[in-house]
């Protein structure tokens, strides 16, 4: 095992690592936690989608020649600064698609049968006759899901709700060749779902595209599921749809700004609220921490990077 001296400087802006994935770091490398007066010998910042890095905190570690995010989200990043600085990025794609579509599918699947309700009923003491007291759920086979994004993500997600007997559709900038109706109107989507998923990337296209509109669309029968990021919905307008029922009911992983959630949405009776939980399975994280392991030693080696990010030119 290399001397401790001997180990490369590593400016970690992040605790969201498994503690396996960190031993592993530790022994090659002086992890140090970011600070403004960050390690200027550092070569690498390693950081999470929610936490990211600014123009300052590359500034902070004037050696920094890597950006290593621990997860896909990109848009904490700021790639432009990131360029202008000759600083290189990589994430860790393509290992949580099937972790986020499986709690998307739970999420809708919690709503539609009310299985938070039912478990605070139980846990209070009120069923007390062997006819519970509760409003019916609803099932899914012939309902209608929208699903707004169809990337690795939004397929899985359709895949598992096709075996639920849902009727799919979905919206994105262009169609594909999938058996499932391309739609090309996001109101027009939303007014023809029982259920409307959020599985698109966060970018300046997106942001905001879930409005009042949108959601009035859904309407009071509707529910909205975001496993995607807070800011594709316009939150403020969420909360107003919901405490008026022109939006049924909410799940939502994601939150705009995270992990500050709107008191009033926590006090509403008809959201499930779960804190960014989409990638959170032991193997999931595991695997995407020895990712993240092979980009830095494949940097530190001077050889391709396995999953570079595109910096805008």
């Amino acid at each position: 095992m290399p001397q401790h001296s001997a180990r490369l400087p590593l400016v970690m802006a992040t605790e969201a690592l498994p503690p396996a994935i960190t031993q592993v770091l530790a022994t090659t490398h002086d992890l140090q936690p970011f600070s403004p007066e960050a390690n200027p010998h550092a070569r690498v910042l390693v950081t999470d989608p929610g936490r990211g890095v600014t123009a300052a905190m590359m500034d902070a570690v004037p050696g920094l020649e890597l950006i290593a995010v621990y997860g896909v989200g990109i848009d904490a990043v700021d790639l432009a600064a990131a360029a202008a600085r000759s600083i290189r990025v990589i994430n860790t794609p393509g290992l949580l698609t099937d972790a986020v579509a499986d709690l998307a599918m739970a999420l809708l699947l919690s709503s539609a049968r009310a299985i938070p309700a039912s478990d605070t009923y139980v846990r209070s003491g009120r069923w007390t006759n062997l006819v519970a007291q509760l409003p019916l759920g609803r099932g899914l086979r012939g309902r209608r899901l929208g699903i707004v994004g169809l990337g690795g993500i939004g397929y899985q997600i359709a895949l598992r709700a096709q075996g639920f007997g849902l009727i799919i559709a979905w919206h994105g900038p262009r169609p594909k060749d999938v058996p499932w109706r391309h739609e090309p109107d996001l109101t027009a989507l939303a007014e023809d779902s029982d259920f409307l998923i959020l599985a698109c990337p966060a970018n300046a296209q997106t942001r905001g595209i879930v409005n009042a509109g949108v959601l009035a669309a859904l309407g009071p029968q509707g529910t909205l599921v975001n496993v995607a990021r807070g800011s594709i919905v316009d939150e403020p307008a969420l909360i107003e749809a919901l405490e008026t029922g022109t939006l049924g009911f909410a799940a939502l992983d994601v939150f705009a700004d995270e992990p500050n959630v709107p008191a009033r949405l926590r006090a509403l009776p008809n959201v499930i609220l779960t804190p960014h939980q989409g990638s959170a399975t032991q193997d999931t994280r595991e695997a995407m921490g020895r990712l993240l392991i092979n980009n830095l030693a494949a940097f530190f080696a001077d050889q391709p990077l396995p999953t570079p990010v595109a910096l805008p030119a």
